[in-house]
């Protein structure tokens, strides 16, 4: 019989047992949502669950940290040269999921590529500027004028491998509310901690472990996820069932009114956490005549005594009692975090109904009117159900509202092409400046970037003269000001009717550890199965 040498038989020996330990340790995550995510180009879409399932396939210059701090991660470190000009090292060794290395020409490509007409995420690409090779692992940027930001833009562009891009014809994101079919709309190859697997939309995305991955060399790899198997089950009452029967591991939406019941049940845990997450209604204040009205030749909506009129008929109180079970948090501030707020942006219209029907008479309207209230089925906490009641608040005041609740698929592209009179939108992720939000969804839309989610094409030049400002003002007092002031000009024209921030519990079953983000972000790295 040939015998190893003792040395090479204990190498042999301890191989093995590592393939049989590695085995035995390999784990599943299944997890659960209402909604599936909506494309795997990770330029296409800003939805939340888009982008945490993207951001676990690719990554970014800079990342978030479990509390949601910034922390290095494709570039290594950095160093502002000057109020315009931002140098980043590039993190060496790195290889894309197909073996290609990741160098700075990919950055450079990953944010023109951003920058495209059908990127959602253009605005932050173009803040962050014009990206420049400086050697292969060396990338300077230039910005248009200072930005105060800097590093959080970096946390929202994922970077994309520009041969495989170019191989693949896939040098523009794909257009996704055109229903455009891209192959980065079902592969992707990224250089982040799992590799796609499989995907098979509104049924199951699979994802693998990168063995490469240079974030477990650096310790960042803290849990013992193998393989992630995401589930799109929209009804709340199968999806719980599932976790409770132990099919799936993990819900990151239970609904609110079972909550008390979760957290009774026996290997069960209930994970508390806040979202960082604003939800509210705009309306069509830019049309010369509704879409979805009986209203003909004009717009109630240009009136903001109607506005106003919807906004005080709204019982902000019984919502979070009865719809919310008390998991929301009222405001009258349009932002996801009250970081950069204020007692007298946060303050609410008061709830009056008499003076609801008093300000639509004032308006033409004594008799009211009918409008389609557009909203998810699948996105939000309750989403639907808050629309219900909203459109019975309304409906008492004299403004008869039918509810056209849609998935999330349907949904957004419905709102990109503006074919809506009132809908719902929540807005939100993991960075707390007030930037992300007024430049996005409160400035006036310009088809480069500011205002692509104003669906309501609305102008409030007050709003966009102190935004500007805000942009590019190093001073963080001055900036503040500036911010809360641009605030208080959108909250005095009733440019949007808020409703309350998310709180969002979490579900696991008992043998499941995870790490709550208020992003709402799942990070299977961080979970630990027993």
């Amino acid at each position: 019989m040939f015998k190893l040498p003792v040395s090479r038989a204990a190498c042999a020996l301890t191989a093995i047992l590592a393939i049989l330990v590695t085995t035995a340790d390999a784990k599943t995550l299944r997890w659960a949502n209402r909604g599936d995510m909506q494309t795997t180009d990770p330029h296409s879409q800003n939805e939340g669950l888009t982008n945490n399932i993207n951001s676990l396939i690719y990554e970014f210059l800079t990342d978030r940290d479990k509390q949601l701090g910034l922390r290095p991660s494709l570039a290594e470190s950095w160093q502002r040269i000057n109020d315009t000009t931002w140098r980043f090292k590039l993190r060496p060794g790195v290889k894309f999921h197909d073996g290609t290395p990741f160098t700075a020409d990919d950055v450079v490509f990953s944010y023109e590529r951003a920058r495209s007409d059908t990127s959602q995420l253009r605005v932050y690409s173009t803040r962050a500027g014009i990206p420049k090779q400086i050697d292969a692992l060396t990338v300077e940027f230039t910005t248009p004028a200072p930005n105060p930001t800097m590093l959080e833009d970096l946390a929202t562009i994922n970077i994309m491998s520009k041969a495989w891009c170019e191989k693949n014809r896939a040098t523009k994101p794909q257009n996704y509310g055109a229903k455009e079919d891209m192959i980065t709309a079902r592969e992707a190859n990224g250089t982040g901690p799992y590799m796609l697997k499989a995907r098979q939309p509104d049924v199951k995305t699979v994802l693998a472990k990168n063995p490469n991955w240079w974030g477990i060399k650096a310790g960042l790899f803290e849990g013992n996820v193998d393989e992630v198997v995401f589930t799109p089950i929209n009804a709340d009452a199968t999806r719980l069932a599932a976790l409770i029967s132990g099919e799936i591991d993990v819900i990151n939406d239970p609904p609110p009114q079972d909550v008390p019941r979760l957290k009774q049940t026996p290997n069960i845990k209930v994970i508390e956490g806040v979202e960082n997450r604003i939800v509210f209604i705009g309306m069509d204040q830019n049309r010369d005549e509704l879409l979805y009205s009986n209203v003909k030749g004009k717009n109630p909506f240009k009136d903001k005594r109607v506005r106003q009129a919807l906004y005080q008929a709204i019982d902000i109180d019984a919502i979070n009692k009865t719809t919310m079970r008390g998991l929301s948090k009222p405001t009258g501030a349009l932002l996801p975090a009250p970081k950069m707020s204020a007692p007298d942006i946060e303050a609410r219209l008061p709830y009056d109904k008499e003076k609801a029907r008093k300000l639509l008479a004032d308006a033409g309207y004594p008799n009211g009117f009918e409008v389609t209230l557009d909203c998810p089925n699948n996105r939000y906490v309750n989403d639907e159900k808050i629309c219900q009641a909203l459109a019975a608040m309304w409906s008492q005041v004299g403004v008869a509202t039918r509810v056209n609740a849609m998935p999330r698929a349907t949904y957004f592209p419905k709102l990109e092409k503006t074919d809506t009179s009132v809908y719902m939108l929540g807005w939100g992720g993991a960075s707390t400046d007030a930037i992300f939000t007024l430049q996005p969804v409160l400035a006036t839309y310009t088809g480069k970037g500011e205002g692509d989610y104003n669906y309501g094409r609305y102008s409030n030049p007050k709003l966009d003269t102190l935004m500007q400002k805000a942009k590019t003002e190093m001073n963080a007092e001055a900036r503040l000001v500036f911010i809360q002031e641009a605030l208080l000009a959108h909250n005095a024209q009733i440019n949007h009717l808020p409703l309350h921030r998310q709180v969002i519990p979490w579900a696991s079953r008992g043998n499941v550890t995870v790490i709550h983000r208020a992003d709402n972000f799942v990070t299977p790295y961080l979970v630990k199965m027993q």
